[in-house]
Order: C-alpha cells, then sequence, then structure tokens
C-alpha cells in the first residue's frame, strides 16, 4: 500500500502554521509540524516573502504530495481580513509554485473531522490532535490547526477518491459533448 505525505498549511500573517502527515490506508502517521514567523515591524511584502520562502522551504524538505490550506473567515477589522487574504494568497502560491496540489477547507469542516463537531475549540483540536496521531504532547495551537488540516484531508480525500473512481466508471460510459468554442469565441 502507497504512503501518501500530507502538508497541511494554517495560514497567519504573524504566525503561520504547518504540519505533515504520511497516510497509509486508514492509518495516520505524524511527520513534522511547526510554524513559520514574521516580525510585525517589517514591511508587508518583505512579510509575505518570509511565508512564501518558508512554504518552499517545508515542501522542499519534507516532498509532500498534496497540500490544504485552511479557508479563512471574514474578520469583523477589514484590514485585518485583507492582511490575512495576502498571507493565505502568499501560502497558496508557494505551495504551487511547489507543483502541489492544494485542497481548502473550513474551521468548521477540520473541526468536525478532527473533534467531531464544528464547536471546538483550540485546545480541544489540539488533544484530538495529539490522540489520532499518538505525539507525546500537545503540538502548538498554529501547528495542531495544521495537523488538523492534513488530518482532515486524509479522511475527506478518502472518501473523494472512491466517489471519483465511481464516477470514473460511470462517465467512461458517457460520450463527451463538443463545445461551442471556436478560436476563442462562442457561436
Amino acid at each position: 500500500m502507497t504512503v501518501l505525505r500530507i502538508l497541511g498549511i494554517d495560514p497567519g500573517l504573524q504566525i503561520c502554521g504547518f504540519g505533515l502527515i504520511d497516510v497509509q490506508g486508514s492509518r495516520l502517521s505524524y511527520v513534522a509540524s511547526g510554524t513559520i514567523r514574521t516580525q510585525a515591524g517589517e514591511g508587508l511584502p518583505h512579510r509575505l516573502k518570509v511565508l512564501f520562502d518558508g512554504i518552499c522551504e517545508v515542501a522542499q524538505r519534507y516532498g509532500p504530495a498534496q497540500a490544504c490550506v485552511e479557508i479563512v473567515f471574514i474578520n469583523n477589522n477589514p484590514q485585518a481580513s485583507l492582511m490575512l487574504g495576502q498571507a493565505r494568497g502568499a501560502c497558496l502560491t508557494a505551495l504551487v509554485h511547489c507543483g502541489l496540489q492544494v485542497h481548502e477547507y473550513t474551521a468548521l469542516q477540520l473541526k468536525k473531522a478532527v473533534a467531531g463537531h464544528g464547536r471546538a475549540g483550540k485546545p480541544e483540536v489540539q488533544q484530538m490532535v495529539m490522540r489520532l496521531l499518538k505525539l507525546p504532547g500537545l503540538p502548538g495551537p498554529d501547528a495542531a490547526d495544521a495537523l488538523a488540516l492534513a488530518i482532515t484531508h486524509a479522511q475527506v480525500g478518502e472518501t473523494m477518491r472512491a466517489l471519483a473512481a465511481q464516477a470514473g466508471a460511470d462517465t467512461a460510459r458517457v460520450q463527451p459533448r463538443a463545445c461551442g468554442y471556436r478560436q476563442g469565441r462562442a457561436r
């Protein structure tokens, strides 16, 4: 049975969590986790470059096959939301630059997948990640969220692969229709 390495990213402008797991069938194994930190006093372009370079370094060091990133929520503070969105964009760009297939999950999806309900707090997510990966201690909150994203993708990914295999069998019988485009224009 093949091993699939998944990289989870919990984007943040000041602290960006990352976590890697190996998946073999239904078995999950911890690989690595940590954070990429930027300095608040630095300019935004430099901070985004730190995130981009950090994500690229993690991807090159550990060689994941797939990646997943948390879909961030809109904050009451528009400026904070904009900054977080730019940090997330830097993370996504780094992953795509490294040739990784990227999947996205909301915080609600990861909490349901890891803790069983969508109202789980950070301590509960940390506890469940520790249990699921059989870690000797609690991971930090940002690393735990990143590991929880990877676990979510491992669980959801298995279901999606099964559905895709079924859909592939069904679409093999369907003839493709000609599209109405020719030289960039619709007919």
